[in-house]
């Protein structure tokens, strides 16, 4: 039996089947699918839109600028405003103690006119009388020994010369005592020779202080308390008479209560129950005086038989 041999036929009915089908299916294609760019509007639409965006940006930040300038001119305004209710308060406390120099300097002058009228009794009193009046000017003088408590700070330095003067006129008010003694407000004695004694009374020895006290400079806290403690405790003897002169224009310490309490027990007499010795005190205005000190003194005096002077400038 003769093998013939089968030729291949590529392109036989089921090729072409399969090409027409796919050769159909691209012109479906083309035919459904769209064959340009159809050009949109999107574009202008998003430029308008950042463009409103944009401008709304800008008008945010002016409205922001314009209300953190209206914050900082409404802080300018409270600020202002409390300034002028601090200045307001200020000034209402200044004529507020405006008044009370008012009526501290009519006090004052008083206290003035009753030291004059005490100097011009007392000078009378020295030339014309062999026996000292009991008391000058509101001021007794009937003391055997005087002692003299004196604030050496800064501001009573600026006014020495008159502090000098007051004590020469004190001194003439009591024209013979048996002794008297200096010391300053922290209790230092003027005369470290005389500690804890009496300096004789001799219009020499009463020149010689003078002239010492003119050129006495020693450290002091512008508290009288402790040389007050000390004058008691050396001087305030019972059945004796003295007085203790205090000088100040001001006092840095703190509770009035505490001070006065311990002045009263210091110097009370026991069996009397009365003050040993009388505390006078006398006020002075300088640079730096406040109110305190005459506060205090005026108490102080009070409670122990004294007077208290403030001296105006």
């Amino acid at each position: 039996m003769i093998r013939r041999e089968r030729q291949l036929q590529i392109f036989n009915i089921s090729f072409l089947d399969v090409i027409s089908c796919g050769f159909g299916a691209v012109v479906l294609l083309v035919l459904i699918s769209k064959t340009g760019v159809t050009k949109s509007d999107n574009t202008s639409d998003v430029s308008s839109l950042l463009q409103d965006v944009f401008q709304y940006e800008a008008t945010v930040a002016k409205l922001t600028s314009y209300l953190d300038d209206q914050e900082a001119r409404l802080k300018e305004i409270k600020k202002q405003n409390r300034a002028s209710l601090g200045d307001k308060e200020k000034m209402s406390k200044e004529l507020q103690g405006k008044s009370d120099d008012f009526a501290k300097l009519q006090e004052d002058a008083r206290g003035l006119e009753m030291v004059q009228s005490s100097l011009k009794t007392a000078s009378i009193a020295k030339s014309t009388a062999k026996e000292r009046d009991v008391e000058v000017g509101g001021i007794a003088v009937d003391s055997d020994n005087v002692v003299f408590i004196i604030d050496t700070s800064g501001s009573m330095l600026s006014i020495w010369g008159r502090v000098l003067r007051t004590i020469g006129h004190v001194l003439d008010i009591h024209p013979k005592v048996k002794g008297f003694q200096i010391l300053n407000d922290n209790g230092v004695y003027l005369l470290r020779a005389y500690r804890k004694r009496w300096i004789p009374d001799t219009p020499r020895r009463r020149k010689n202080v003078l002239k010492t006290l003119a050129t006495w400079r020693s450290a002091s806290n512008s508290s009288p308390v402790e040389g007050l403690e000390v004058a008691l405790k050396t001087y305030a003897k019972p059945g004796t008479k003295t007085s203790i002169y205090i000088f100040g224009d001001d006092y840095t310490g703190s509770s009035f209560d505490t001070v006065i309490k311990k002045v009263e027990l210091l110097n009370l007499n026991r069996v009397t129950r009365k003050p040993i010795v009388k505390i006078h005190g006398v006020g002075f205005i300088s640079g730096h005086a406040t109110n305190r000190f005459p506060i205090l003194m005026r108490e102080v005096a009070k409670r122990n038989g004294g007077t208290f002077l403030g001296l105006p400038k």
